[in-house]
């Protein structure tokens, strides 16, 4: 079974990343797989749009207002 080495790098200027393990035999092949980490979270993505489509609220205050004025423009 092949060895397996797992690392957390930095990538470095001109995106070049650097993999030391005594591990690696000298001269032999390697499959390499990038996952660059994400810097912004799920939750603040959320955060930026929360209300802001169209007939979104930023508040339970504006939703509230927003269904009293077609309230009072329904005919009596």
């Amino acid at each position: 079974m092949a060895t397996t080495v797992k690392q957390t790098v930095t990538v470095q200027a001109g995106g070049v990343v650097q993999v030391q393990s005594p591990d690696l035999i000298p001269g032999s092949l390697a499959e390499v797989i990038v996952i660059p980490e994400t810097t912004t979270s799920l939750s603040s993505k959320l955060a930026n749009v929360i209300g802001s489509a169209a007939g979104g609220f930023a508040s339970p205050a504006e939703a509230d207002a927003f269904i009293r004025r077609e309230r009072d423009a329904w005919p009596a």
